[in-house]
């Protein structure tokens, strides 16, 4: 790989604070104990000593540099002396302080670009890894603050006409898993985080964050926010679209100079300045603009509907200005999405395909005569009587809505078409993946079970009929739950521990990753008993959203798949008045026969009809 590009980021280093410096060197160890499993905190408590450390970058950015330069010296002290349990944990740490913090100096992003390619020499999974983060890191270096834009501009669905991405996680909780305090405590800290964050906010912080990392100590970040907050919508709207648009080009363009792109940055600039009031240099708030990193867009579902997660899935690649609840799906909401009703955005002429008559044979005596000796116009052509229009049901219509504005997505991937009245085949262009589904489940290993069957019935639906597939990626996550159960008596004690471990895939993933262990397994208690505290007005708050913080960092840091096989069986019964039964399980199988009487020869017999595979991301 290439060395980076050489550009203007500047070299200023952060003010020396011993203090600061010691306190970020303890919490690094402290990580670091914890991986080992040495740390002396409680179980439970595990997992706030990353979140804490964030937490201290997202009160001071400045301090950010500090942070980046003990996780390097840990990261290459690790790799010297053979530590490489933990190399992913803090390179995760790191790349996640790179985006929050501002303003890094060049020697620190070449540290950590060599150390990621020294990676590419190690097995899998640091070269994956580490050539996945040197890619980041190389494009950072040559547009400064690329990262940042993509990641805020793909999470909020903010529209634009560079970067098309979109992005958004679905958390599913099973209600006969989960209790209602649960349930409640996580439907508020999403609801408070989603009233806390608009897209006028996100689209402001894009644009501080691109010329603060563009034009350095050109560009006076104070009186840029004034004048920001002062300004409409429609011209934070067009100012992003700029920004926006000079990071992509600088980004996708091989040929592109920096200078350039630091051009365009000072255009937009100049432009915000010279429509300022007077008195906005006054009102300029006092100390450094902290630009957060704001969470993703969640949306919080209670399992209660097989087709649920399909069903939210279709509404997610409808445009914004149809799916007018995102939360929940209304019978009314569904009629609307009826073929017949379809918005104005729908192009029908795309959609319908009709035979038309070709008079074109290629034989010379059939080609069309002179107008003077045409004779009179026979009723030849083809004609299509009416038929009775079977109407399907509502669900069945979903697969086929159109996406609305791009004509292309509405055609099928790899077909030829024919135009009306043309001879001539062409090919259609392949569907661009703008779209990505992270869906998250919460609950013990029951709720994978779940997760198999409404995976499987998706796979079923898209075998028929291509809608999703060609349109969306999506991925899956996995955060144990399990709420205590008080017992009463030695008996039932003795009984549940002879019972199954009920997180039993969630203490394999964390044998197999100590980043999953350390970050995602210690919710497993931790969320049921943050659920059971009483309220107060700092756990609401936005800068102290343990729960929404945690998931945002596995499902931006959750890199590599991890397989798990699905397998379909069907039940047959010796006695030909029982039906089969046919069912999906991941682990184990448990079956319920009513009515079973050994006595009278009633026997079963169980066939595997075949397996396939169910994704779920980890952070190696």
């Amino acid at each position: 790989m290439d060395m980076l590009t050489a550009t203007s980021r500047g070299s200023s280093t952060a003010v020396e604070n011993p203090e600061v410096e010691s306190d970020f060197l303890r919490s690094v160890h402290a990580l670091l104990r914890e991986l080992d499993g040495h740390h002396p905190a409680f179980q439970s408590e595990r997992g706030m000593l990353r979140w804490t450390l964030h937490k201290k970058i997202d009160r001071t950015p400045s301090n950010g540099v500090l942070l980046v330069k003990i996780l390097v010296k840990e990261l290459e002290r690790a790799e010297r002396c053979g530590y490489r349990q933990y190399i992913i944990p803090l390179l995760h740490t790191l790349m996640y302080t790179l985006v929050k913090a501002p303003s890094i100096p060049d020697d620190l992003y070449e540290r950590v670009y060599c150390f990621c390619k020294k990676l590419l020499t190690f097995p899998k999974p640091y070269c994956t890894i580490g050539l996945h983060y040197a890619r980041q890191l190389k494009l950072e270096r040559t547009v400064p603050g690329i990262l940042y834009q993509r990641l805020v501009s793909a999470e909020q669905s903010l529209k634009n006409d560079s970067f098309a991405y979109q992005e958004k996680v679905f958390m599913f909780a099973d209600p006969n898993l989960l209790s209602e305090a649960v349930c409640r405590a996580i439907a508020t800290e999403i609801k408070a985080a989603r009233t806390s964050q608009c897209p006028r906010s996100c689209m402001i912080y894009v644009i501080e964050r691109s010329l603060q990392e563009g034009l350095k100590e050109h560009c006076d970040f104070k009186t840029l926010r004034a004048i920001l907050q002062e300004k409409p919508l429609d011209v934070i709207e067009h100012c992003f679209q700029q920004v926006v648009a000079a990071t992509e080009h600088a980004g996708s363009d091989v040929n592109a100079e920096y200078n350039q792109y630091v051009e365009e940055l000072e255009k937009i600039y100049s432009a915000l300045l010279s429509t300022s009031g007077k008195g906005v240099e006054e009102a300029a708030p006092e100390g450094s603009p902290d630009i957060p990193l704001p969470n993703p867009q969640i949306s919080f579902h209670l399992w209660t509907d097989e087709d649920q997660l399909w069903k939210e899935l279709v509404l997610f690649l409808r445009p914004q200005n149809q799916a007018c609840v995102e939360d929940s799906l209304s019978q009314v909401l569904l009629d609307s999405f009826e073929i017949q009703g379809m918005g104005p955005d729908f192009d029908g002429s795309e959609q319908a395909r009709f035979s038309v008559l070709s008079t074109d044979s290629g034989i010379e005596r059939d080609l069309p005569v002179p107008d003077d000796e045409a004779p009179e116009a026979e009723h030849s052509r083809l004609q299509r009587k009416g038929g009775v229009k079977k109407r399907g049901s509502t669900l069945d219509c979903l697969p086929l809505l159109q996406t609305g504005s791009n004509g292309q997505e509405a055609k099928p991937a790899g077909k030829l078409h024919r135009k009306c009245g043309s001879s001539v085949m062409e090919p259609i262009a392949q569907i661009q993946r703008l779209h990505k589904a992270q869906v998250v489940v919460l609950g013990d290993d029951r709720v994978l079970g779940r997760l198999v069957q409404a995976y499987y019935s998706l796979r079923k639906r898209e075998s028929r009929r291509a809608y999703l597939t060609p349109r969306l990626k999506v991925q899956f996550y996995y955060v144990p739950l399990m709420e205590e159960q008080p017992s009463s008596c030695p008996m039932e004690e003795s009984a549940l521990a002879d019972q199954t471990e009920p997180c039993e895939l969630a203490a394999y993933l964390g044998r197999v990753d100590p980043w999953y262990e350390s970050n995602v397994n210690t919710l497993c208690h931790m969320i049921p008993k943050l659920a059971t505290m009483p309220s107060t007005p700092s756990k609401t708050s936005v800068s102290d959203m343990f729960i929404m913080d945690v998931i945002a960092y596995y499902v931006r840091l959750g890199l590599q798949p991890i397989y798990f096989q699905v397998y379909t069986v069907k039940l047959f019964f010796t006695n030909e008045g029982l039906e089969p039964a046919e069912d999906i399980f991941l682990v184990e199988l448990q079956v319920t026969l009513e009515e079973f009487d050994p006595s009278r020869g009633l026997s079963l017999i169980l066939r595997v009809l075949g397996s396939f595979q169910l994704v779920a991301f980890l952070s190696r």
